[in-house]
């Protein structure tokens, strides 16, 4: 269990960054909205505590779509004319904040639901278009790059993992959603290539967040019931086709 949890969730980040390298930030944007790290931090959550406390935290992890959301929309508001450090932190303090607000909740799957639905709905209201100059060319990951968000995904698989017992499933399925990538490539994207690269990459992530809406709510409804296999199953073929769908509607504007 312990080399799936060193291994899993960095082979995610691994393939998420090079295809970022290969296709640009928006691409990059939408692909680090699906549930890479969500998904295997529930799916052991379930191995190991059960299906009733993964449920739980699954319920959490929907509405944390909101918590995500307010990272991606304070960092956009705020990189445009302020250093990556200070977008960063006022970024980070907002999560927090959300996050506080959400695990003080009595949340139902609907609830949850909604509340990201609206979230995802609002954001693209929120995040400015940035002006500065643009290049969408990807550019090479400095050589320290990936082993450190890599790194950084096994650290938060491990910490989820090993402490669900003391903080609960409320914490578990937050911090499950804690935005590990969204800091990354936006931190990394806005110190390479400019505060426009780093919207235009949180913006594509906007998107990218429907299909892990639609990943959450499916192991929220069926994990009481239908168990670990057919849940998880279910839920990644319902998180692609959401993603596929809107990826189409997208190439036909």
């Amino acid at each position: 269990m312990l080399a799936l949890k060193l291994l899993l969730v960095p082979a995610f980040l691994l393939l998420l960054s090079l295809a970022g390298r290969r296709w640009g930030p928006e691409v990059a944007g939408r692909l680090a909205g699906l549930p890479a790290l969500t998904g295997p931090i529930l799916f052991l959550l379930a191995l190991e505590k059960g299906t009733a406390f993964a449920a739980a935290a699954a319920v959490v992890s929907l509405s944390a779509v909101f918590g995500a959301v307010v990272y991606i929309v304070a960092y956009s508001r705020v990189c445009a004319r302020n250093p990556p450090a200070l977008a960063f932190l006022v970024g980070f303090a907002s999560w927090c904040c959300a996050a506080l607000l959400l695990t003080s909740l009595a949340l139902t799957p609907l609830a949850s639901l909604i509340i990201a639905l609206v979230a995802l709905a609002i954001a693209p209201k929120l995040i400015p278009r940035v002006s500065a100059p643009l290049t969408l060319a990807p550019l090479p990951l400095p050589r320290r790059e990936l082993p450190l968000r890599m790194l950084a995904g096994a650290a938060l698989t491990l910490a989820v993992t090993s402490l669900a017992a003391l903080i609960g499933p409320a914490w578990s399925g937050m911090l499950a959603v804690f935005p590990v990538l969204a800091i990354v490539l936006s931190v990394f994207s806005h110190r390479a290539s400019g505060p426009a690269f780093a919207a235009t990459l949180l913006r594509g992530m906007i998107l990218g967040l429907y299909a892990f809406t639609s990943f959450c709510l499916v192991l929220a409804l069926l994990l009481p019931s239908q168990g670990v296999a057919l849940s998880f199953a279910s839920a990644i073929m319902v998180a692609l086709a959401v993603q596929w769908t809107l990826m189409s509607r997208l190439r036909r504007r």
